[in-house]
Parts: C-alpha cells; sequence; structure tokens
C-alpha cells in the first residue's frame, strides 16, 4: 500500500466539541464544532490559510503572524490559529491588505535565512519554501548586509539528526513539541529578539542536554533546521508505506519513506491508535540494524558446534533440519523435540509456529518469552477477569484521575506511552509510584509522583495487600459494584483475609519497607481519587508471587470498582512488540490459540478438524522443562525462532548446558545471537520492514505489519516455517500471510471478525473483534466480565526462597533503559550504543563506600548461580541494600547470576530478586573470560563460513 510522503496539516487540534457553529470564510457558510479555530474551520472548507508556527499536533502559538485574517466588526487582524470560530462570525482570508501583511512577514523570515534551497537537505518539502511561494515573495528588500544568523555553527552531535540554527525562524514548534508531545521539556528559546534561538538544555549540544532523541522536535520542525541525517544524505523520499514498530509492546505506527525500495526515514504516523503521531529513540532512529553487514543472509549447517558453519541452499538447509528432527523422534520419542515461538515474529507467524509443533512435530512442547516475562499476567487475569489481557486503550489514560504504576519504567521501556501519562499528570492526574528504585516518573521535569512506595524487592503482594486492608477496613469499598459484577462468596472470604492485622500497613512495614502512613495514604488516593488505573511491568511478573501480585492486582481494581470504563483498568505494560500476540496464537505448551487449554475436547477437536491430524490433550513442556529434560537426556531437538534464550533465559550456565546436551538445534534469526552460537542450522530471518502481517500490542490492539522491501535471505519467516512443515510430512500452504489470518479468524473466537481488508479499512482493531463487536472492543469488562462475575483470589505473602544472607547482603533486580531494547540485538548494531554502551551495575553510595567502590570502578557480582563482572554507577536511585542492573550486553552476563527461582503458577523466572555480593575486582569473571573466548571462536566458525561442498 504505497502513500503519498505529504499529508496535509489543519494547523490546529480538532475540537472535540459534540455542539456546532456556524460561520462565513469568504463568503461560504461553515459548520464545525464548537471550539474549532478558525484556521481549521478553513482548511476543513479547502481553504488553505498560510500559516509557519502552527501545525495540528501541537496547541495553537500565535507567533508567526503569518496566518492573519480580516473578522467582520473586529479590529485588526487576528490570528486565525488562536482564534477560535464564533457563531455569525465573517471571516476574510484573501484580500490584499492580508496579502501585503503576509509578504511583508515573509520577508523579515527570509532576510535571516540562508536563500540555498537548490542544496538544502529540505528542498521540497520545506514550509517556509511553500510559504514563501504562497505568498508571492519574489524580492527581498533588507538585504544581508547587517547583522545575521547565517554562520552559525551546526550541531552535528547527535547521530540521527543535525540542528542548523542557521536556518531557524524560531517558530517554537520543536520547543512545543518536546513539551506537549514528548514531554522531556529539553527544549527552549534562549535570547531575546534577535538573539532568540533554540537550545538544548542551556546552550549544550544536543548530545549532552537531557533529550531523548524521540524525534518530536525534528517532526516539527518546518525547515531544514532539525533534519535527519539519513535524508541529508539520501534525498527525499519519493512514497512511504505504513507499518508497525517492531520494538516494545506500545505497537506505535510508522511510514517507512522510502526511495525504491529503500527505507530513507521512518516518521510516526499521525493516525496510529496507539501513538498518534509520536514516537521513540529506537522506533523513530534505529531501524539500521535490518540492513546491518551482520545479517545472516545465506542458510547454514553443520554437524557439531565446534565445526565451521557451511552454507547451504535453502532447499538443503531445511531438509537437513527436517531429517535430524524426524531421525531424533525416531530414536528418542515424539516428545524429544520442540519450539519456541517468537514474540517478535508477527501473529501469523506465530500461529504457524505453533502449528508446525503440535501438527507436525505432534506434541505440544512449545512455549514462546512470555514465559519468562508475562507469563502470570495470563494465569492471574484468567482467574479474576476471565481474559489473559489488559483492560484498555493506551488513550484511556486521558480519563484518568489517579494512575498507579507498579513494578514498570515507562519512560524508559514503553516511552510512547509514557508521554501520554506524563501530559495527562501535568493536566492534574495524581500519580503513585510502587517501586524499589527511583524512576523517571518519580520526580523529572514537570512531573512528581505523589507517593513513591519505595518498596524491597520481593515484597510487592505484602504492599497489595497492605493496600486493600486499608479499603476494606475503611469502609472505601464501592459494594453497589461488587454487589452486580462480582462472586460474593469469593469476595466475602478475600474481604475477611485482607482484614486481618497480619495485612495490615503496620504490620506489612518491616517487611516492605514502606512507611505504613504512606500506604494508607496512598490506599486513600487509590479509592476516592476518581477514575484510577493500575499499569504495571515486569516488576510485577517476573517474581516467585507473580501470579498472585497479578490477582491482587485486580483484586483492588474490582474493590473499587475500577474497571469496564475510561480512565480506569488493570493495564499489562508488554515488553516485546508482539508478546500480546505470540500468547493470543497459542504459543504455549497447555493453550490453543484463543488461550483454551488443550484438554478441552471440543475446542481441540474444531482445529483438528481445520489441520487434519490428531492432537495430543496433554500440556507439552515449558521452556524450563525443555532445559531439565534435555539435561536428562529426553530431550533432543529445538527449533528456535527469533529468540535469544541464552541472553535472556535465567541461570545462563543451565542454559547453556542444556542447549549443549541437544542433537539438533535450529535457529531462526536475522543475526548470529547467543543461542545461535549453539545452533546446527542456521535459517536466516527477515525483519519487520521485509514481512507483511499484524502485531499485536499490549492494549490488545492488532495492526498491520507490510512489508516495504524484499527479505535478505530470499524468505519471510512465516514462508520459511511452511516449507518446513512441508518436509516434516505436514502439508501447509498459503500464499499471502492474510490467508493465516483468515484463519486465525476462523478458529479463534476473539479474532472472529478480523481481516486485512477491515484492518486496512480501520487502521488497527482491538480483540475482541466479534460479531457483537465488529470493530474491536477498546474496553474490556464494561457490562460483565469474561468469566461472568469477577472473581476474588485471596493473596497471602509468602517471602521469597530468595534469602539475603552475610554472604549475599545486597538484593539485584534488574531492568531496561531507553536507547536499548530487550537483548540488544537489535539496538546494539545502531547509533544507540551512544547513549548506552555497556550494563552498568547501580549501588547506592552507602553500600559502595562500605565497599570501597567508587563511580566508574569494576566489581564483581556474585550470587548463588554464578558470578560476572559490571561497572559501578554510584546513585541514589537505588536504596541501600538494593542494586540495580541492565541485561542490554551479552558479555556482561546479567542472567549469569539471576537463579533458577520462579513464579509458583507460570515457571517465570524469578529476575528481580537475586541475593548478590558486590566487591571491587581487577579483572573479568571466569564466565566472562569464557564467555570471549567461546565467542571468538564461533564468529571466527561463522566467518570461515564456505559453500557446501567447497575445499
Amino acid at each position: 500500500m504505497r502513500e503519498t510522503i505529504l499529508k496535509r496539516d489543519f494547523g490546529t487540534p480538532a475540537s472535540i466539541s459534540t455542539e456546532t457553529v456556524t460561520l462565513e470564510i469568504d463568503g461560504v457558510e461553515v459548520t464545525v464544532p464548537a471550539g474549532t479555530s478558525v484556521m481549521r474551520a478553513a482548511a476543513e472548507s479547502d481553504v488553505n490559510i498560510p500559516k509557519l508556527c502552527a501545525t495540528e499536533s501541537l496547541e495553537a502559538f500565535g507567533s508567526c503572524r503569518l496566518c492573519l485574517v480580516e473578522i467582520e466588526g473586529r479590529k485588526g487582524y487576528p490570528a486565525s490559529c488562536t482564534t477560535p470560530v464564533e457563531p455569525g462570525m465573517k471571516v476574510r482570508t484573501q484580500t490584499p491588505k492580508l496579502q501585503a501583511l503576509r509578504k511583508g512577514v515573509m520577508e523579515l523570515y527570509v532576510s535571516d535565512h540562508p536563500l540555498d534551497c537548490l542544496t538544502c537537505p529540505a528542498n521540497g518539502n520545506c514550509e517556509l519554501q511553500d510559504m514563501a511561494g504562497v505568498v508571492g515573495l519574489r524580492e527581498v528588500r533588507y538585504g544581508f548586509d547587517g547583522s545575521n544568523h547565517l554562520r552559525d555553527k551546526k550541531d552535528e552531535s547527535n547521530p540521527y539528526f543535525t540542528y542548523d540554527p542557521s536556518k531557524c525562524i524560531v517558530c517554537s514548534r520543536c520547543v512545543r513539541a518536546c513539551e506537549e508531545i514528548q514531554g522531556t521539556f529539553a527544549l527552549t528559546i534562549s535570547g531575546r529578539g534577535f538573539d532568540s534561538r533554540v537550545s538544548p538544555g542551556r546552550m549544550q549540544p544536543f548530545m549532552e542536554s537531557e533529550c531523548v532523541s524521540c524525534g518530536a522536535c525534528v517532526e516539527a520542525c518546518p525547515t531544514a533546521t532539525l533534519m535527519e541525517k539519513t535524508i541529508i544524505q539520501l534525498g527525499q523520499a519519493e512514497h512511504s508505506i505504513t507499518t508497525t514498530c517492531a520494538y516494545c509492546g506500545v505497537g506505535c505506527s510508522l511510514r517507512a519513506e522510502m526511495k525504491g525500495n529503500e527505507v530513507v526515514r521512518m516518521v510516526p504516523h499521525k493516525d496510529g491508535k496507539a501513538n498518534e503521531g509520536h514516537a521513540c529513540v529506537k522506533g523513530r532512529f534505529a531501524w539500521g540494524y535490518a540492513t546491518h553487514k551482520d545479517r545472516i543472509t545465506k542458510p547454514m549447517i553443520r554437524r557439531k558446534i565446534s565445526d565451521p558453519w557451511q552454507e547451504v541452499s535453502w532447499d538443503e538447509a531445511l531438509d537437513y533440519a527436517a531429517s535430524e528432527f524426524k531421525r531424533i523422534q525416531a530414536k528418542y520419542g515424539r516428545d524429544s523435540v520442540g519450539g519456541i515461538v517468537s514474540s517478535r515474529c508477527t501473529n501469523e507467524e506465530d500461529y504457524l509456529m505453533q502449528k508446525l509443533v503440535r501438527a507436525a512435530f505432534g506434541n505440544n512442547n512449545v512455549d514462546n518469552c512470555a514465559r519468562v516475562c508475562h507469563s502470570p499476567t495470563g494465569y492471574g487475569l484468567k482467574q479474576t477477569l476471565g481474559e489473559s489481557a489488559g483492560t484498555q486503550a493506551f488513550k484511556s489514560v486521558e480519563h484518568s484521575d489517579v494512575i498507579m504504576v507498579i513494578g514498570a519504567n515507562p519512560s524508559d521501556g514503553h516511552p510512547v506511552f509514557a508521554s501520554r501519562l506524563k501530559r495527562r499528570l501535568r493536566e492534574g492526574a495524581k500519580l503513585i509510584v510502587i517501586d524499589p528504585r527511583r524512576i523517571d516518573l518519580v520526580k523529572s521535569p514537570h512531573v512528581a509522583a505523589d507517593f513513591h512506595l519505595q518498596l524491597k524487592p520481593g515484597t510487592n503482594v505484602a504492599v497489595i495487600s497492605a493496600l486493600a486492608h486499608v479499603i476494606v477496613t475503611e469502609d472505601l469499598l464501592q459494594e453497589e459494584f461488587i454487589a452486580q459484577r462480582c462472586e460474593e462468596k469469593s469476595f466475602e472470604q478475600w474481604k475477611a483475609f485482607v482484614a486481618l492485622p497480619e495485612n495490615s500497613p503496620e504490620a506489612m512495614e518491616a517487611v516492605t519497607g514502606v512507611p505504613a502512613q504512606m500506604m494508607r495514604d496512598a490506599a486513600r488516593l487509590y479509592a476516592t481519587g476518581g477514575n484510577a488505573a493500575i499499569y504495571y511491568g515486569l516488576g510485577v511478573t517476573e517474581h516467585a508471587q507473580g501470579s498472585t501480585m497479578v490477582m491482587g492486582i485486580a483484586n483492588l481494581a474490582m474493590a473499587t470498582g475500577n474497571i469496564g470504563r475510561d480512565g480506569v483498568g488493570v493495564n499489562p505494560l508488554r515488553g516485546q512488540n508482539n508478546v500480546q500476540g505470540s500468547c493470543d496464537m497459542g504459543s504455549f505448551p497447555h493453550e490453543l490459540p484463543g488461550y483454551r487449554h488443550v484438554s478441552d475436547a471440543t475446542a481441540r477437536m474444531q482445529f483438528e478438524a481445520a489441520w487434519g491430524v490428531e492432537l495430543q490433550p496433554e500440556p507439552g513442556l515449558r521452556i524450563p522443562n525443555m532445559f531439565d529434560a534435555a539435561l536428562h537426556g529426553s530431550f533432543k531437538g529445538l527449533y528456535c525462532q527469533g529468540e535469544d534464550i541464552v541472553q535472556s533465559d535465567p541461570n545462563t550456565q543451565h542454559v547453556a548446558a542444556a542447549l549443549s546436551a541437544m542433537e539438533c538445534i535450529v535457529v531462526q534469526d536475522i543475526f548470529l545471537n547467543e543461542t545461535a552460537k549453539y545452533a546446527h542450522v542456521l535459517l536466516p530471518g527477515s525483519s519487520f520492514l521485509e514481512k507483511d502481517g499484524t502485531f499485536t500490542n499490549a492494549e490488545r490492539r492488532i495492526s498491520r505489519v507490510r512489508k516495504v522491501m524484499a527479505p535478505k535471505a530470499g524468505f519471510a519467516d512465516w514462508e520459511v516455517t511452511m516449507h518446513l512443515a512441508k518436509r516434516l510430512g505436514y502439508d501447509m500452504h498459503y500464499n499471502h500471510p492474510s490467508e493465516i489470518m483468515d484463519e486465525i479468524a476462523m478458529l479463534t473466537p476473539t479474532f472472529r471478525g478480523v481481516s486485512y481488508a477491515k484492518l486496512d479499512r480501520l487502521g488497527s482493531i482491538q480483540w475482541p473483534c466479534t460479531d457483537d463487536a465488529p470493530e474491536g472492543t477498546p474496553i474490556m469488562h464494561k457490562e460483565q466480565f469474561v468469566r461472568g462475575k469477577g472473581r476474588f483470589m485471596l493473596t497471602k505473602y509468602v517471602a521469597t526462597d530468595e534469602k539475603v544472607t552475610r554472604k549475599y547482603p545486597l538484593i539485584l533486580t534488574t531492568g531496561r533503559i531507553l536507547s536499548q531494547y530487550n537483548a540488544g540485538v537489535q539496538t546494539r548494531r545502531t547509533e544507540n550504543v551512544r547513549w548506552y554502551s555497556e550494563d552498568r551495575l547501580e549501588i547506592h553510595p552507602h553500600d559502595a563506600q562500605e565497599r570501597g567502590v567508587k563511580d566508574g570502578d569494576w566489581v564483581g557480582v556474585q550470587s548463588r548461580a554464578g558470578d560476572t563482572v559490571l561497572r559501578a554507577l554510584v546513585t541514589e536511585r537505588v536504596q541501600p541494600g538494593v542494586v540495580y542492573s541492565t541485561f542490554h550486553f551479552p558479555e556482561s552476563g546479567a542472567n549469569v547470576i539471576t537463579t533458577d527461582n520462579s513464579d509458583w503458577a507460570t515457571n517465570c523466572p524469578e529476575y528481580k530478586v537475586t541475593a548478590v555480593q558486590v566487591m571491587p575486582v581487577t579483572h573479568p569473571s571466569a564466565w566472562q573470560q569464557h564467555f570471549s573466548e567461546f565467542s571468538r571462536t564461533q564468529l571466527g566458525l561463522l566467518h570461515a563460513a564456505a559453500p557446501a561442498g567447497s575445499e
């Protein structure tokens, strides 16, 4: 679906008023919503008033004086962008006087602007150039002899865009975008009058300022002042294709602007429902990995991981992989092989992957990365509300009065949603943060949490029970909602449980480290502050009591009636782009697509009829079970698509040992990641730019992924899976991913009404999409819960088995950072490494001083599972007794030290609580030395790859 590059801009935001106003513009009667600006009213009537400082993504500013109009009965020449329409108003947009005024304004702008249009990178897409033409500017009377800014020095410090102050017209659009859209407030106008200039911070270079490189300023700039370096290098694009970002679970809609089949830049799509024209540094700029020199583009095989790789044809690679899986199953049994589905691939590819395991392997040994991140969300919400997904659209936060963020860091992990959230906070919403670390939301420009419950890692359930205790014992319950919508018996049991003195804030204070009064005040605010919404992340789920905590969150929302309308809800923030989708597609050993248990004979019969095979009624192996079975000798073959389990799963040495014990590992990926170093067959993957399909984001929004270039290796991932299935004896045949979606819709009730034609028409759809909701469901559980009556679950706090001791006196918790993504396989191959080039260990000054550690020192981090070495970052972001690290660089070995402890219900690893000791060191750990040597060997074997049969 090719689109034109230039999109019409109506100048000011649309009014949401239901009342209308009728006025006259240039003699034509116009009716628009009350509150509409004269500029927008004119634009909606196809009358384009000249403008420079105005754009529909920002509030009207009225500084450029180019949009002046005449209004009958009103003195002067008001700016149309800041003038709201009035009944009976008569507006003239084109008169000789207005023409003269506008031309004079343009003369002033151009008198201090380089006249290098033919060589300017914005040539062909410059609003200043366009407006000069609109007003008929043919000469500039003022000359260039006096003071000007034409020789102002460029700021090239940012790797993705250039700031050229000589071309700045001081329209403030970039400053306003940074404030209104991004919420970082990194830009300002320095100086007065002629000396006014856009400044990052205090006249700092962009890379030294608080700028987060979201690109909102670049998108807002009407000239070449802020310009992508790719545009400077490659020139203006000639068409665009709308697709969906392949990073976090926000699922931003982006326009890939192209020259032929080459991407020139990625631009946030204004009509994208998840992002509404915004993006972050990753989605906006960090897409270069797709054409990186490290891409694997040839299929390869080898007998042992100590052998060099051999480049082979697709047919040879697929034949070999299939023969190995058949051999293993013949020798060790049907259940000796399995597959891991990618949460970065499309819904259609994930559906085919689990179908291959069930229909071609003949077992249910299929799992996905949600096992190690959000599987407690699926379990906990299914038990309480009846559906394994969040309840709201992201836009719902605009109606929230109280926002509770638990175990999530939206500014780093889900930055586009964080911008929405911060905008609502600036409008007056209250914020409660529950996190052991002081995240940016606790205090940042123009945003501050009302309460920061800085709990000890591992005590989430104790805090949620204490909050519930206050709500119950202080009679803050929404009794009417509970009576109408929830099970009476389970509520009464829960009410009696949380009312116990042992669950009081006072009793839990010693456990959690959170002052009792603060917990009481936070509970009162949540229960009585109006619409209250909970957003949570991996700091909730990656615990031994992850499922218990999810149920505790749902209990809290039901008890206060904060379910089923705008501004409320229980909202998990998914980490990867298609975590939600991979779960929806049945990528679990116990569930078919649509979260139907494999033991459900009716559901199983539907799939058996459609697929033409008999399916197993017993759940298969989870990822941890696969590893254990491999070490016990009963699991010998793995097909791993688009996941890096060696780096991302806990206890790295255990994972590596399990892979080493297998006889055939097939990895399908775009790079030689850490898992691929243990592979026997390497199948080139395709990036999101090389395929058609859909992703499903954290708000259940299904969005189209569109191919903008041919797959570098010849096949999209869905085609590879299809061809492998055929060689395993199970024939799959699809001509296009749209046919796979048609099959998904036929077999999955919540996707019943989904089709590519509807997605193209609507832009995106939030499931359930059924006959009752043919255009999707933005808000879940509106009239009743999916399970009928909401069920309260008891959430007894049980301390983790991971205890601090004299040997391991600190608690390590982990998380992400803005510029890097997950295992870093993509972002480490972009300029994002300029912001963050290594994982660091955050440690409190008290703990650092006690150990003789200074900022920047190398420190050994030792746990019961292993040890590694990181560089220290001494900071008060963490509390005494807690250390924190990211996990974006494989050489850091963050998961070498995380243990096998996991959630009681789902086996989700307890990444957030690891007892460690930290001490100064002078050399890498033994594991890191082994890692370096192993990696050098594997990269050497890759670089030595030769065509099969060559000498």
